[in-house]
């Protein structure tokens, strides 16, 4: 009875860290070095992106419960989950550098969730290139910029070529 009670308050912790999560990524790992491990909980924890180990089963459970069968069908073999609530491409960002920095095949994206959707792997990996919000806001200011500035440079033109006509 108390076995089943663990694993109900499992499922009920995981229906709860997916629903919360503006991204979340499965990954497959297998011959990763402690070494790597550390590296890697590091590069999460600076960004604010949850990693573990979890149980197949009772995700399965879990992502069934909230409408990712597509999710749930990626649950086979030894599977993390990377989570965050605050950055929904954080996670895919972070693996992808990692991966690519360390030339592993120790890792792989197998699938994940942005903003409720399930994604394949490789749209996480298309979104893992995006900017964060900082960077896509950053963008955005200088497209909205643009035409003042060059409204700017005009009349400066304008000016500066009646100074000219004028001496």
């Amino acid at each position: 009875m108390a076995v089943t009670q663990q694993k109900q308050a499992v499922v009920a912790q995981m229906k709860e860290t997916l629903s919360e999560a503006k991204g979340a990524v499965l990954v497959g790992y297998s011959g990763l070095t402690v070494a790597q491990v550390t590296d890697l909980r590091r590069k999460f924890l600076a960004e604010g992106v949850d990693y573990k180990v979890i149980k197949n089963t009772l995700t399965r459970i879990a992502a069934n419960e909230l409408g990712y069968e597509a999710f749930s069908e990626h649950l086979e073999g030894p599977t993390a989950l990377a989570t965050s609530s605050t950055d929904a491409v954080a996670p895919a960002r972070i693996l992808e550098n990692f991966i690519n920095d360390t030339k592993t095949e120790a890792l792989t994206v197998k699938a994940g969730i942005v903003e409720g959707e399930v994604l394949t792997a490789a749209q996480v990996q298309e979104i893992a290139n995006l900017p964060n919000r900082e960077g896509m806001l950053s963008m955005l200011l200088s497209v909205l910029q643009a035409p003042v500035r060059n409204v700017a440079y005009a009349v400066k033109a304008v000016a500066e070529a009646k100074d000219e006509t004028v001496a």
